[in-house]
């Protein structure tokens, strides 16, 4: 990691990111503010995000509610549209007008799949209608017989029965719909899945079998994945590499093996604590203490300073640099233990 706080881009990068940043307009309208006598509020959600996803590989993004994960998984697949920064995937970018054509070419091949199975699906379609849409929609198979095949196909790699087709999404259970999700994904032979917290709605015992089913269908057809969850033990199982997220930036990116044996800002420590491990019964852990600050209002310098126990001053007036893949003042000065 350089000293600018962007991921090295390996040559074989199937995804890439650099200088990610999105804000929002949250002012009042402009009639209040007049009479109010307040100025215009915006709210930086995502700031500087940067990293890269090797073909076949699983990128996870980390953190607490409101950190921005969500909104970088957007703006990756091209739902929401950065304020500044680009994506380059498959080397055609999300954003450059002049690459309009080859990034609809591209559409077919980036797909998301949702924490709520059932809000993205259509109600009143059968099951073999939902995940048919994108075949038709992109113009993949001719013929009605070729498309109910394929269909019935899809639906046996995701551990369903072709019958299961003229079906109603509310005729299945949470763990059966987003194995539809994923049919449905894998309809239109994407080779990119944003997965947005995709097992935190299920049990736990249904959450292994879906992690099991994405791992299965990676390792099959060579899937890039960026995977967005807050269960460490979640990303434990999927992930490659993982970016941990706070207050919209990046403060700690490496491979996982490096993340959960030796964690090194403050924040990935006290997230890691917090997950049960009987490996550590009786080590010394650090309880999560305190909330995301106001995100309209963040504290000066490092925004995690506040619940910070190894916060100076300069923590409190600086904002740190992602170096050598952490951002933090006191693992730069050698003030953190290891």
């Amino acid at each position: 990691m350089s000293a600018a706080g962007t991921d090295a881009i390996p040559k074989s990068a199937y995804v890439e990111v650099e200088g990610l940043r999105r804000v929002f307009d949250v002012s009042k309208p402009w009639l209040n503010r007049v009479i109010e006598r307040e100025p215009r509020q915006s709210l930086k959600a995502v700031d500087g995000v940067a990293f890269a996803i090797p073909r076949g590989e699983t990128f996870a993004l980390v953190g607490e509610s409101g950190s921005g994960k969500s909104t970088v998984a957007r703006m990756v697949v091209g739902l929401l549209p950065p304020s500044a920064g680009e994506v380059r995937i498959s080397g055609v970018s999300m954003t450059d007008p002049r690459q309009e054509a080859a990034r609809r070419r591209l559409r077919a091949r980036i797909q998301m799949i949702f924490q709520d199975p059932y809000a993205s699906m259509n109600p009143r379609w059968r099951v073999g209608s939902i995940i048919a849409e994108p075949i038709r929609a992109f113009n993949l198979i001719q013929g009605e017989a070729a498309i109910r095949a394929r269909v019935g196909e899809l639906l046996r790699l995701v551990g369903l029965h072709p019958d299961d087709a003229r079906k109603y999404p509310h005729e299945f259970s949470g763990g059966q719909r987003q194995r539809i999700a994923i049919a449905r994904a894998l309809a239109s032979q994407a080779e990119f899945l944003v997965g947005d917290e995709p097992t935190s709605a299920l049990d736990v015992s249904v959450q292994a079998q879906i992690l099991n089913l994405m791992r299965d269908l990676q390792d099959r057809f060579g899937l890039t994945y960026l995977f967005i969850s807050h269960n460490l033990a979640v990303v434990r199982h999927m992930a490659t590499r993982i970016g941990v997220m706070y207050l919209g930036r990046l403060v700690e990116v490496g491979p996982k093996a490096g993340i959960f044996a030796s964690p090194r800002h403050p924040y990935t420590r006290m997230l890691l604590d917090a997950v049960p491990d009987l490996a550590h019964i009786g080590r010394a852990r650090t309880p999560v203490s305190g909330e995301i600050p106001n995100p309209i209002d963040p504290p000066p310098g490092c925004t995690f300073n506040p619940r910070c126990p190894h916060a100076n001053d300069r923590c409190r007036s600086e904002v740190p640099r992602l170096i050598d893949g952490v951002a933090c003042h006191a693992v730069e000065e050698g003030r953190l233990p290891a």
